[in-house]
Formats: C-alpha cells, sequence, structure tokens
C-alpha cells in the first residue's frame, strides 16, 4: 500500500513526502512541475503530470495500491488569484473534482487537504478557532474552501473521509538542508527577505504600513515547514485509524509583522537587507494567527520548531546553498 502526495515536489509537500519516507513509508509523487522541482522529490515513484488528466490519472490509481491521498496540487498566489480567477477555480476546483472521482473510481477513501488560512478571510476572532467564519477575501482563499465543501459532499455520497488543514505562512527548510523553499516568481515574505539579503533582489517591499496593528503591517502567524509536515503525517495515521472526517487550525497562537520579521532576519543573517514601503495589497487581511488548540488535542500535534529565528535560520542555510533556487 501507497500514499499518494499529489503537489509532492512543491515546497510543502516535498517535506512531508520526505517525512514519509523517513517513516518507511511507500509513496508515490504526482506533479506537473508547473511550479514544483523534480529535485525536491528525495524519493518514491514520481509521476509528472495534471491532476484533470483522466488518462493521467488512471495510470497512476492502476499502477500503484493507493491507501491515502495528500493533496496538495494547486496555484496559491493570493494577488494572482485577484485578477485571474478562472485559473484558480480550473486548477484548483476542477483538479479536486478529477481526484475526487478517481478515489471514488478506485475506492481510496481517505485524503488530507492542504488548505489555508484564507479560508477565513478578515477574522472575527483573534486567534482563528475552527468554528470561525469562513468569509474569503480573495480568489485563493474562495477555491480553497470550494475544495473543502467538495470533500464533504463526497464523504456524505461515498464515504471518503478526509482531514483539512487550514495553516498559515510556512516557513524554513529541511534539517538535512536538501530541500528548501523555491516558487517563480516568490511571494513568500521570508525567501524575498533572504534574497534581499543574498544581494538577488535589490530591496524587499513593504506592502502597507497603515494597518491597525502595532507598527502599521499585516501579522501572520509563521510554521516551521517539518511541523507542517508532520501534521500531514498524523493527519494520516487519523484518517488509516478510522478517525472522522475533521478541520484543524494549525498554526503557532502568536503573530509577527513584516517589519518584525525583516528584523529578526537582519538580526539571523547580519546583512542590512533593505526595505521599501509600498501600497497595499489587494485582499491582504490586517492580522491571520491560529489557535491550533484542536488539532493539538485530537491529533497529538506538537510544533517543535516554534522560534522564528530558527524556522529563518534553517531557510538562510537552504538559501545560502542555493542562491538560485534549484537551478544549477
Amino acid at each position: 500500500m501507497a500514499i499518494l502526495v499529489t503537489g509532492g515536489a512543491g515546497y510543502i509537500g516535498s517535506h512531508t513526502a520526505a517525512a514519509l519516507l523517513e517513516r518507511g513509508e511507500s509513496i508515490v509523487v504526482v506533479d506537473n512541475l508547473q511550479q514544483g522541482h523534480r529535485e525536491a522529490v528525495l524519493g518514491g515513484r514520481f509521476y509528472e503530470g495534471d491532476l484533470r488528466d483522466a488518462e493521467f490519472l488512471d495510470r497512476v490509481f492502476q499502477e500503484n495500491e493507493i491507501n491515502a491521498v495528500i493533496h496538495f496540487a494547486a496555484n496559491s498566489l493570493v494577488g494572482e488569484s485577484m485578477f485571474n480567477p478562472g485559473k484558480y477555480y480550473h486548477n484548483n476546483v476542477y483538479g479536486t473534482l478529477c481526484l475526487l472521482e478517481k478515489m471514488q473510481q478506485y475506492d481510496v477513501k481517505r485524503i488530507v487537504f492542504s488548505s489555508t488560512a484564507a479560508t477565513y478571510g478578515e477574522p472575527e476572532n483573534v486567534p482563528i478557532g475552527e468554528q470561525d467564519k469562513t468569509v474569503p477575501t480573495n480568489a485563493y482563499g474562495e477555491t480553497k474552501l470550494a475544495m473543502e465543501q467538495m470533500m464533504k459532499w463526497f464523504d456524505h455520497a461515498h464515504g471518503i473521509k478526509f482531514v483539512s488543514l487550514r495553516y498559515f505562512n510556512a516557513a524554513g527548510a529541511h534539517d538535512s538542508g536538501r530541500i528548501g523553499e523555491d516558487h517563480q516568481p516568490e511571494t513568500h515574505l521570508i525567501p524575498i527577505v533572504l534574497q534581499a539579503a543574498l544581494g538577488t533582489r535589490p530591496h524587499i517591499s513593504v506592502f502597507g504600513d497603515d494597518y491597525p496593528t502595532a507598527d502599521g503591517t499585516c501579522i501572520r502567524d509563521y510554521i516551521h515547514v517539518s511541523d507542517l509536515a508532520d501534521a500531514h503525517v498524523l493527519a494520516v495515521d487519523k484518517l488509516l485509524g478510522g478517525g472522522d472526517s475533521a478541520i484543524y487550525n494549525l498554526g503557532s497562537g502568536h503573530g509577527f509583522s513584516v517589519k518584525e520579521v525583516i528584523d529578526i532576519a537582519r538580526s539571523v543573517t547580519g546583512r542590512e537587507i533593505p526595505a521599501v514601503i509600498e501600497d497595499r495589497r489587494s485582499g491582504d487581511p490586517a492580522v491571520l494567527v491560529a489557535s491550533s488548540a484542536k488539532a493539538q488535542e485530537e491529533l497529538g500535534w506538537r510544533p517543535s520548531r516554534s522560534r522564528l529565528e530558527d524556522m529563518i535560520e534553517s531557510a538562510w542555510k537552504w538559501h545560502q546553498a542555493n542562491p538560485n533556487g534549484y537551478t544549477k
């Protein structure tokens, strides 16, 4: 039996695949390499292809005995989703529909879903709880919420159990230094800050300093990518053990502003890191911080790398060794 990891050549997907390999699991990785990197897949069987390709998915399910799926494959740029929502609905929502239909066809009854805090939109409570309202402020979050709701109805109709993990900002790199964060284009704050530290970009742009926060910049909850990987493994264990469908937040319970992240990065790297204030981006909530009490209680998840300094140090190690990402 094997676990299928869709989007397993991406940042969080590759770290989760590595965590599964480290404990001896058989894995199958599917990725169209639109955003992922073949070099990030450290083992298992790899298939390059798209979830919307029915013949391709048939081959994956026919050639492997799949007993669970961890689903990362999706477009995830908030800004892009606001001016090209069709791309996000087609890839994220329709791609997930294709996957669920094949799971139904091949009698695969368990899926762990990589969701997002963007499903909440502008939060009514801080920290955010799973019971809070979901009113996304961008198309990306809306597609992820639609994917969750689709899974709910596939569970109701076909008994496909799911765990949806709504998390915040992943950061850091694998302890081995073999895999890290490399997006083209890069939109995540910490790798952009570290690129400015390396001199591969001239400065870090701060999108808005007039938010209702202590220093005027957005506040986000950061989680080490390996802690996120551990949570996905625990979620698979829950489902394989007969657990019911559930939604969990994954967060540290406290947040850091953009300016605080830049200051900590300056301290870790010893570099100046120039910063330029620019206009706000459409769809960015002021504060996103999660309560992960439910995940800790029901999954037994305990993030062990919660210091932002440690996350930035591990990312800095990887970026220094790979200043151009996976490009050789």
